[in-house]
């Protein structure tokens, strides 16, 4: 058995009884200071809105007396819509009354919507007015009452303001109302379906105690600071977006909202963002523009340059790389130091070059099941291509080592589920004896950093017994400057069905092309030439055999993972025509 050791401590903390508790905490520690930044649009008039953590107390607390009110606080409240401050005000009530919350995927069709519901038992939906259609389907269909959809911003329609306003009046009456809350922190209170088809979606069971110990274990080991400014970009619904948010709550940031992806550097800007939780992809392509905007200016030598000279006085002990890099850090707003992605692999060129400017770049590895941080880096505790070490609350180890020493990742720990919402068979499948399989190979070095190879589901094995993880020859594929997507899989050979050859898809970004004066009926051959030359430093069973090259996105789930199997059935179609 290989135990994996835990991260350095930064600071000290506190972990919350309950949400109440939680809520509470954070407003008596931050007070007046903003918590979020929200933007209104008049025309072309922009103004800004404070919502200081007294506000949010307060704003919890009226909304919880409305709750208790009309009883929502007894019955599951789902919620939908982007990233904004009342979807959180919402999660955070339903948490602080004790009640059950189930967030749900803002990309899911009316089916699915109406499934969801169906499985979790959820009785109440606060809405974003984009869904007002599917919301009228879901009345007139009788799946809920008018009375138990609530708007999440102002409209004709029963919205939060209207709650808030109720709860303001039931105060002024009688006080006592919040008196009557209880909580069982080991008790069910968020559902949250995993990526997939609805209908095969798991709906993991979280109890507070469960999102409690993350938010301790992350306010433990990670630089996040009262004087940061956050951007809420990850989806609140995705378990690393949602417990993202109450951990800078939790450390006293400022949250604001990006305007769209589009808008995302220049969002950066405006806000003067410090702290930027993300997924690698975003990251990946943030740091490529940067280098293809100074290969173009003829700055890209200025950069080498800048590298050789900080790396070179960092060895004695001096940083000036925010200095020397001012420029590049200015187009981000000049404030980013902090950068933290999770969901899946980082590109090293890109981690390196983020550290190069002077932006600390962490890895974190997770998952909806453990609430969801597992590992991570932190500003002590790092090396390259490892997703870190235990949090501190965990317990991690290798099941099943092979003579190189990879097994699959088990954890063990106060954040990890309760099992699957009525699923008691897939429960028993993967917790066992209180260990999470999580389904992802892995190792652990000598010094304890973990280090995944690929899920256990994607392996292959070819016909010689040698395994192939393609998540390793994907992460060096996506390198290549005009790469946005890569996929390794086998299929038998042609008319022997005895071997297995490896193939690669490719999903390229067609303007680095066009930049770099590249026709297009050369693109099939500069890919085939630079994956040749990928395949030079790979062992003979890892090489890939057939590239396959597009334009077009390929199949993925509302999180943006690539569904491997629909892809397969899809190219073994086209191969056939």
């Amino acid at each position: 058995m290989i135990e994996a050791e835990h991260l350095k401590h930064i600071r000290e903390a506190e972990k919350c009884a309950n949400f109440n508790d939680f809520v509470r905490k954070f407003a008596r520690r931050y007070g007046d200071k903003p918590a979020f930044i929200i933007k209104h649009k008049t025309g072309k008039d922009i103004t800004y809105q404070n919502i200081s953590f007294n506000d949010v107390l307060d704003d919890v607390k009226n909304l919880s007396r409305s709750f208790i009110n009309r009883g929502f606080n007894t019955k599951r409240v789902a919620i939908i819509g982007e990233n904004k401050y009342e979807w959180i005000l919402t999660y955070l009530t339903q948490l602080f009354v004790g009640g059950i919350s189930v967030p749900l995927d803002k990309g899911l069709s009316y089916k699915e919507i109406e499934l969801s519901l169906t499985r979790s038992h959820a009785e109440i939906l606060v809405y974003d007015i984009k869904y007002s259609d599917i919301i009228k389907n879901l009345t007139d269909n009788n799946i809920l009452s008018k009375e138990c959809c609530i708007l999440m911003k102002d409209g004709s329609d029963l919205n939060i303001s209207d709650l808030i306003k109720e709860g303001q009046e039931l105060n002024s009456k009688d006080d006592s109302i919040l008196d009557s809350i209880s909580i069982d922190p080991h008790a069910l209170s968020v559902i949250l379906f995993t990526s997939g088809t609805t209908a095969m979606a798991k709906a993991v069971m979280l109890s507070q105690d469960n999102i409690l110990t993350n938010i301790y274990d992350m306010e433990l080991v990670e630089d996040i600071r009262s004087t940061d400014v956050n951007m809420a970009f990850l989806p609140y619904h995705h378990s690393f977006g949602g417990t993202g948010q109450l951990v800078m709550l939790n450390c006293g940031s400022t949250t604001t909202y990006c305007d769209g992806l589009r808008y995302i550097q220049k969002n950066l800007v405006e806000y003067k963002v410090s702290v930027f939780v993300c997924v690698p992809l975003l990251i990946e392509s943030i740091y490529k523009r940067i280098i293809a905007t100074a290969k173009k200016s003829g700055q890209d030598k200025k950069l080498a340059f800048g590298r050789k000279l900080t790396k070179a006085l960092l060895k004695v002990g001096i940083d000036v790389r925010r200095k020397v890099f001012k420029s590049v850090l200015d187009q981000l707003g000049g404030e980013l130091r902090l950068v933290i992605s999770g969901a899946s692999s980082i590109e090293p060129e890109t981690l390196e070059g983020f550290k190069m400017f002077g932006i600390e770049t962490i890895n974190g590895y997770g998952m909806t099941e453990a609430s969801p941080v597992i590992a991570a880096e932190n500003r002590d505790t790092q090396k390259s291509g490892s997703i870190g070490k235990a949090m501190p609350s965990v317990s991690i180890r290798i099941d099943s080592p092979d003579e190189d020493g990879v097994g699959e990742l088990l954890a063990k720990g106060p954040n990890v589920m309760m099992g699957y919402y009525d699923n008691p068979e897939v429960t028993s499948e993967t917790l066992i004896d209180g260990w999470l399989h999580t389904g992802d190979l892995a190792y652990i070095d000598k010094e304890g950093y973990i280090f995944i190879r690929g899920k256990k589901k994607n392996v292959i094995v070819l016909k010689n017994g040698k395994n192939v993880f393609p998540e390793e020859i994907e992460l060096l594929t996506s390198e290549l400057p005009y790469v946005a997507e890569s996929f390794v899989f086998a299929l038998p050979a042609p008319n022997d069905d005895t071997k297995l050859l490896l193939y690669i898809k490719i999903v390229y970004n067609k303007e680095y092309f066009k930049e770099n004066s590249i026709p297009a009926e050369s693109i099939d051959a500069k890919i085939k030439e630079d994956i040749d030359r990928i395949n030079n430093t790979l062992p003979n069973y890892k090489r890939i055999h057939n590239v396959i090259s597009t334009y077009q996105p390929m199949i993925k789930t509302t999180s943006g993972k690539v569904k491997r199997f629909e892809e397969i059935e899809v190219i073994k179609k086209d191969l056939l025509k």
